[in-house]
């Protein structure tokens, strides 16, 4: 059994073009007491927080306006900033150099976030 890990203050980017999903993830975020980065909407903005922002870990909608997140991904792995992905698709959409990260399928609920930010937690706790 995993020991249940803080999210409190935990810094998360969270990705995502489509306002309304990124409202609910926030609200969400907020919940579990984490601390929103972002959101970001563009790829460009993505690309910039990801190299420069303050963060713990990251949320990445897939498809950010017709445009592949997987960059976004690159650059975050480099950091060694954990991440994991929402996607209507599920683990189907995840390009073959990002298999193995989490997936959030889309439509997800608050509990299903929760579980995947622990063990994005548990990872930045260890600092792995």
């Amino acid at each position: 059994m995993t020991q249940a890990v803080d999210l409190k203050s935990l810094r998360v980017l969270v990705v995502e073009d489509e306002a309304l999903v990124s409202m609910l993830v926030e609200d969400m975020l907020d919940d579990l007491g984490c601390v929103v980065v972002g959101p970001a909407a563009e790829l460009d903005e993505a690309l910039a927080l990801a190299r420069d922002g303050e963060i713990d870990a990251a949320l990445l909608d897939v498809n950010l306006a017709g445009r592949p997140i997987f960059p976004v991904a690159d650059v975050l792995r480099e950091r060694g900033v954990p991440y994991a992905f929402a996607s209507g698709y599920g683990e189907a959409g995840i390009s073959d150099d990002h298999k193995g990260a989490a997936v959030l399928q889309k439509p997800f609920r608050e509990s299903d976030l929760k579980r995947v930010l622990e063990t994005i937690a548990a990872k930045v706790a260890s600092g792995s």
